[in-house]
């Protein structure tokens, strides 16, 4: 149960944050505080209709109403264990989820209709963290650590045989279908500090977009294709392949081609702040998460 341990020490050490869901309006420029919890949540993705927002909450999944606050908690049924790598399914029907089974404490991914149910395992191997759901379905992709390589599979969303698609040394990790379909961008650490990549879904092709002296994590896009986000670290502040939290970060905006690279937020957060996808359906805002230290 180290792994379980491990991840319960990390909450610990998290009880001392205030955690402020907020919005980033890209035509105003401007941040607006949804709902300040007094304690830790992350990684928001916005429904398609809207309104609500999805976090992870000490082990559960909540629906965040973006006009009142109102937090309601989905019936995971025993995934009670959910990290930050969660997807919602393009039919916004169901979600996936990371979960840290109570039999080793490793992660793996389940699917869960959206408004509740019976879990079902996709990634029977671990640890499994989720981080993207093909715009056709039929596949997902997300980081394994497999014989103590960090690496980006792909599994068939009714369950099946997973495929490697990176073999370079050190961490690979955050894989996301463009809406196209066409690229998943993910980051790597193998130039020595952590840049955001780009690949063909069979693994081919793969394309280094950002070449700046940060450490850059968790690439998503716009839903018109035209822009991505991401969360940068400072170059010397972490380890390379690491993103943890309570740390002063940037999240910025480029065009796919890694051009017009510019900061939009300066914030104290890291580690559950922009994890997964969560630009609103027009493509106008996206959501994320930063932190304040209790007094």
């Amino acid at each position: 149960m180290r792994v379980l341990d491990d991840v319960n020490r990390r909450k610990a050490e998290r009880r001392d944050v205030i955690s402020i869901l907020e919005i980033y309006n890209l035509s105003t420029g401007e941040r607006r505080v949804i709902k300040e919890f007094e304690h830790l949540i992350e990684a928001p993705n916005w429904r398609k209709n809207g309104r609500e927002l999805i976090v992870n909450s000490e082990g559960n999944i909540e629906k965040v109403d973006i006009e009142t606050g109102a937090v309601t908690v989905i019936d995971t049924g025993f995934c009670n264990q959910c990290n930050n790598d969660h997807v919602l399914a393009p039919g916004d029907d169901r979600i996936a989820v990371s979960h840290q089974t109570y039999e080793d404490g490793e992660s793996r991914v389940y699917v869960i209709p959206i408004d509740g149910g019976k879990p079902e395992l996709l990634t029977p191997i671990a640890p499994s963290y989720l981080h993207g759901w093909s715009p056709d379905g039929s596949t997902l992709a997300y980081c394994g650590e497999r014989n103590g390589q960090y690496d980006i599979y792909t599994i068939p969303a009714g369950g099946g045989r997973e495929v490697r698609l990176t073999f370079s040394d050190g961490l690979n990790d955050g894989p996301e279908y463009a809406p196209d379909g066409k690229k998943i961008w993910f980051n790597s650490v193998r130039t020595g500090l952590m840049q955001i990549w780009k690949m063909n879904p069979d693994g081919s092709g793969q394309e280094q977009i950002t070449k700046n002296e940060r450490n850059n994590w968790f690439a998503h896009v716009s839903p018109d294709g035209r822009k991505v986000i991401y969360i940068s670290y400072q170059k010397g502040d972490v380890e390379p392949g690491d993103h943890p939290a309570n740390k002063n970060v940037e999240i910025h905006m480029m065009t796919p081609d890694g051009e017009n690279d510019q900061v939009l937020v300066e914030l104290f957060g890291g580690q559950g702040t922009l994890n997964v996808n969560s630009w609103s359906p027009d493509g106008g805002k996206f959501a994320f998460v930063s932190y304040r230290l209790k007094e």
